[in-house]
């Protein structure tokens, strides 16, 4: 069976026999033809891989056969062969989205490259990428089991993001399911890895800590802060390594990357805690303390991320750096969306601009709740490409390009990540007990153990104590938590959605990226 049919246009075709049999002995069916309008009319009638097609023929030029070929099917991929090498003729070849590009006079290897490149590149990457994570299989093993710290963890969630990334070019289900086994050891041991340091690492006299969402302001924004260059801070609500990754190139179309970092969310890796940590500078319980009018514990009528600009301001005080000139602005809707993009310039006139950007997290509680948007992002790989769309075509891009040449410098983060959950625990409540999925506190908790990370005592984990005995629990890994009455309708509903609150590594590492214009 042929590997593919390659349709050859050249008005000197008779000189490139040599080359036709030797691309016939690889396993390809080579056709030829002599001029532009018979290859025009060859490929209404056959399905070709890839056209071969020389610039200068008489009659009708290779750039006219290849504007006419491409209104006949615009899919079909053009490799361009030309003695010509001026700029204005390769920028109007690229313009009408060839393939390839080959300059006369062409030997047989750089033609059989080209169609590999074209017809055999998701085939020979696909195999490449298994092979090389196999051999890398051993060393995440191995990380795995070396007992790793804060950072250690960091740099093996990126590594596994990294193979999951790889892996969708592949349609290797046995090494993909593979990845996603090794992915939940990394969870397992995460979880265990978090239950014996989180309390350590809230310590203010602790030395080894990561930066976490109280403190990134302070180590991760504000020192990059200076006088005529105005720093971006752009946080979009719940969004994950991995989705960084997937919407970085478009970033890289008008940005400079220089640091590409992460950080850890604090506990509960929920909005209502990390966000308002991360502005105020302080953990959930001292923003209480300090700001009891501001705070609202779960329960609690109206929202619960309506003072960051005030906590904000009162962080900057506390460090001494009130004399930053400062903006906040929060997006929640169309409208909100494109005053940012008319207003954006201005912003340009202050030393730091916040910018709340939520559509990830609206995102991921309508996939819960709306069956279409469940189709649209059943998994990972979906969730991934529905969140590079949404940035792709967002009023935020268009802002950020409407600044891009300017010297500034943007500074991208989010408060916490989501895990698909898969798994239900039963947990037994009283009615004060809340309903999140990732997390609940309350006062008479029954769980088993094994199934969570229990802090009995939440100020000691910087949470507040909403009612007397109070205690919270935290999901592990990809479950989640029912109670017991319609238990099997909740776990039906509810196994994989996305959700956030709880130890993962997805939910916990996330990201912090700096970037400059190019």
């Amino acid at each position: 069976m042929a590997l593919g049919l390659i349709l050859w246009v050249d008005d000197e075709i008779e000189s490139l026999q040599s080359q036709k049999m030797f691309l016939e002995s690889k396993g390809y069916d080579v056709q030829t033809l002599t001029n532009g309008f018979e290859a025009i009319d060859y490929v209404k009638d056959n399905p070709v891989d890839v056209v071969l097609l020389d610039e200068t023929m008489p009659g009708i030029t290779g750039l006219e056969t290849l504007s006419r070929i491409k209104e006949v099917n615009q899919q079909i991929p053009i490799v361009l062969i030309t003695k010509n090498e001026t700029e204005n003729l390769m920028d109007e070849a690229i313009g009408n989205q060839i393939s390839d590009y080959l300059i006369k006079p062409v030997n047989p290897n750089q033609v059989l490259l080209s169609l590999k490149k074209i017809m055999d590149n998701k085939r020979l990457v696909a195999e490449k990428t298994t092979t090389a994570y196999q051999q890398q299989f051993r060393n995440l093993f191995m990380a795995l089991n070396s007992e790793p710290d804060h950072n250690g963890w960091m740099d093996i969630y990126k590594k596994l993001v990294y193979w999951e990334l790889e892996m969708e070019k592949t349609d290797s289900r046995e090494m993909q399911e593979v990845l996603q086994s090794q992915k939940q050891e990394a969870n397992n041991e995460f979880f265990k890895f978090v239950s014996r340091n989180y309390l350590n690492w809230l310590n203010p006299a602790a030395t080894d800590a990561p930066v976490m969402s109280h403190n990134l302001m302070q180590f991760k924004v504000l020192p990059h802060v200076e006088k005529g260059t105005p720093v971006f801070f752009i946080l979009i609500d719940n969004l994950r390594f991995d989705q960084w990754k997937a919407i970085q190139p478009l970033f890289m179309e008008n940005f400079r990357i220089l640091e590409e970092e992460s950080f850890y969310s604090i506990l509960p890796t929920a909005t209502h805690y990390s966000r308002n940590a991360l502005f105020a500078g302080m953990l959930p319980a001292q923003i209480e303390k300090s700001f009891p009018a501001d705070w609202r514990n779960d329960e609690d009528e109206g929202g619960k991320n309506m003072s960051e600009a005030e906590f904000f301001k009162a962080q900057l005080k506390r460090l001494r750096r009130d004399d930053i000139k400062f903006s906040y602005t929060k997006v929640v809707n169309h409208a909100d969306g494109q005053q940012l993009v008319n207003n954006i310039h201005n912003l340009l006139q202050n030393d730091l601009n916040i910018i709340v950007y939520n559509f990830v997290d609206m995102l991921s509680h309508a996939r819960t709740e709306m069956e279409v948007l469940k189709e649209l992002a059943a998994d990972e790989i979906s969730y991934r490409s529905i969140t590079r769309s949404w940035f792709e075509h967002s009023l935020l891009n268009q802002a950020l390009k409407k600044i891009a040449g300017k010297k500034i410098t943007l500074v991208l983060a989010t408060d916490h990540g989501s895990v698909r959950v898969k798994n239900p625990v039963k947990v037994v409540g009283d009615k004060q007990t809340t309903t999140n999925l990732r997390y609940k506190h309350g006062r008479n908790l029954a769980y088993e153990a094994r199934d969570v990370l229990a802090f009995k005592d939440p100020k000691l984990a910087g949470l507040p104590v909403p009612n007397v005995n109070s205690s919270y629990i935290f999901a592990r890994e990809d479950e989640f938590l029912c109670y017991p009455n319609n238990y099997n309708h909740y776990a039906n509903y509810y196994r994989n959605t996305f959700q956030h609150g709880g130890v993962s590594l997805e939910e916990m590492i996330v990201p912090v990226i700096k970037m400059v214009s190019k």
